[in-house]
Parts: C-alpha cells; structure tokens; sequence
C-alpha cells in the first residue's frame, strides 16, 4: 500500500502469460491470406503511409511498423521487439495488406542458401540483450 501495490510484500507481475500472443492477433495462428506463411529471412519495410499512420496502429503493429524504417527480416523483428514469431509474421500480413509495409518475400532458390541463413543469424546475434550486450558472433 505504501509502495503503491495492492498487495504489500508481492512481486509486482511479471512478464505477460502465455495466451498474450493468441489476443495480439485476435486468435487467428496464421495470416489471413492464402498459401503458406512468410519466410523468417522475408524482409519488410515501412511504407511512406505506414509511417505517416502510425499514431493509427495498435501497439504491436505501431512496434513493427517504426522499427521498419530500414529494411527488417521477420526474424529480426520478432528479437527486437520480443515478440513471438508467428505474431511478428501474422501482424506484417496484415500491415501488408493494409498497406502499411511492403514485404519483399526471397526466391525460393536463395532461401536454402546458407550465406542467407548466415546474415539472419549474424544478425540477430548484434542485437543487444536486456542488459546492453551483444552476442559473440563467431
């Protein structure tokens, strides 16, 4: 009561449950548009409406949107903003087809690539964690 809890001497709550991801995206577990989902190295990018509407969107998508001023792949997006894959996937549909991103989806020959899995890796790798440090990329 003192320290503004309603409950003195309890942890504050922590991290949100599990089901979070499931309302992110209003229970749907895969895009809206048919075929298969987008690869995790898909890069996206904000469009110019996309930034322009951002006090529009949701906080997810707002998330998403901001942090694709320069080229993302899915992969890094979901590590930047610690949101689950199929989440980050899901969402960029939908900012797609709104009108909000463009996605620029690899030929399916690059995608097996392994100098392409590598440059994912890297780079998820130089993205700090909680505390400030990247990862050894070697």
């Amino acid at each position: 009561m003192a320290d503004g809890s309603p409950h003195p001497g309890r942890e504050p709550v922590g991290p949100a449950p599990a089901v979070r991801p499931f309302l992110v995206t209003a229970g749907r577990v895969a895009p809206t548009a048919p075929g298969r989902p987008v690869p995790v190295e898909t890069q996206v990018v904000a469009t110019a409406e996309g930034l322009a509407g951002l006090d529009g969107l949701s906080f997810e998508q707002h998330d998403i949107v901001a942090a694709c001023r320069l080229p993302q792949s899915i992969a890094e997006i979901a590590a930047r903003l610690r949101l689950h894959l199929n989440v980050v996937r899901i969402l960029a549909e939908d900012l797609r087809a709104a009108g909000h991103l463009t996605v620029h989806i690899p030929v399916s020959g690059d995608v097996h690539d392994a100098t392409v899995l590598r440059r994912v890796i890297d780079a998820l790798r130089a993205i700090p964690d909680s505390r400030g440090v990247v990862r050894d990329t070697d």
